[in-house]
């Protein structure tokens, strides 16, 4: 009687007599990531339409449960007003006894806003009890739609992060094409070289034309010698000319990369001078190429992908209150008062029985 009937009478008593109704709505929505292929992936095969977002969900999961969220609805709603019409004087167990820090708000946040999380399809399903149906929807209004300011903050943040790495990477690979530019236009005004690559091939044509000329003189000289007298000035003027022509082949090869040259004028050195210009520049056209590629791109799925809040329940208007289950915390109350007598007992026989 004393520690299961009577105990279970005061808890019914209090249940049909003193506890508040409490009308409860609900709200289910997930975040969606709709990604619109562009045409060169609709021509692969590639059509991914849209799809969830689990780390999103997971963050507005957070967020739910979250003082930000209780402080921001508890500014527009007034949720101290709201949760304590049931009298605290009267129903001391269910209503909220106001005004309270937002710490004790946050508790009864957790008491009267139930969010269930299904992570393996993304869902999120809300329920949201007050003391009147119309005050249950507000909230869950609320939390809506200030769940969709935060998903569409999380998609610019995202969005510009994006956005800005990529132009970093376009000025930096701008300037770099910008220097090499710079110093290969240096390099053809030092050198009054455009193309040293074509100066050499003429150079080249030059020495190939001397030798063909220091061949004839060659063989005209053999020729002379074998037909006329050493003493013959024919001979001396084929000489002269041997000699002229080999020495303009020196001096040419010189240029080329000889020893005996200025190495200044060497073509050797400003061809590789130039060599080593003309690699940079390549690779800093490649990078600003792939940085630009890349900027275009990042461009172009910023404004096709966008994260949505899509809703499967819209706020619902309650017509009838479903909490406190009465019944149910009853049978609770009931059982373990029960077992809690049973245990007693148990222990008070086995002690009984040791003496």
């Amino acid at each position: 009687m004393l520690l299961v009937a009577i105990p279970t009478a005061i808890g019914a008593w209090y249940l049909w007599t003193r506890a508040a109704d409490q009308y409860a709505s609900y709200v289910g929505f997930s975040v969606r990531k709709e990604d619109t292929s562009s045409a060169i992936e609709l021509l692969g095969g590639i059509t991914e339409l849209s799809g969830s977002s689990s780390s999103d969900t997971d963050v507005l999961y957070k967020f739910l449960e979250s003082q930000r969220l209780v402080r921001i609805v508890d500014a527009e709603l007034d949720l101290r007003a709201i949760w304590s019409k049931a009298d605290p004087d009267i129903d001391p167990i269910f209503a909220y006894h106001p005004p309270g820090t937002i710490e004790d708000l946050l508790d009864y946040w957790e008491r009267m806003v139930n969010v269930h999380y299904d992570s393996a399809s993304g869902l999120l399903d809300l329920r949201v009890n007050a003391f009147t149906p119309e005050d249950a929807q507000a909230i869950a209004e609320a939390i809506f739609r200030e769940s969709t300011e935060m998903i569409n903050a999380l998609s610019s943040i995202a969005r510009e992060d994006t956005l800005r790495y990529t132009r970093e990477e376009l000025e930096v690979s701008v300037e770099r094409l910008k220097a090499a530019r710079t110093a290969m236009t240096k390099f053809r005004n030092d050198n009054r070289i455009v193309d040293p690559e074509a100066n050499i091939q003429t150079q080249v044509g030059l020495l190939g034309s001397l030798q063909a000329q220091l061949a004839e003189a060659l063989i005209d000289v053999d020729m002379l010698t074998g037909n006329s007298s050493t003493t013959d000035p024919r001979v001396e003027q084929q000489r002269r000319r041997v000699e002229v022509i080999e020495a303009r082949i020196a001096a040419e090869q010189d240029k080329l990369g000889g020893t005996g040259g200025d190495s200044d004028t060497v073509f050797a050195n400003i061809l590789s001078e130039y060599e080593g210009l003309a690699v940079d520049r390549q690779f800093a056209e490649e990078a600003y190429r792939s940085s630009l590629a890349a900027f275009d791109s990042a461009q172009a799925e910023a404004r096709r992908q966008s994260r949505y809040l899509a809703a499967h329940v819209e706020p619902t208007l309650a017509e009838a209150s479903e909490y406190p289950r009465r019944a149910l915390l009853l049978s609770l109350m009931s059982l373990f008062l029960f077992l809690f007598w049973s245990s007693l007992t148990l222990v008070f026989y086995a002690v009984k029985d040791r003496r």
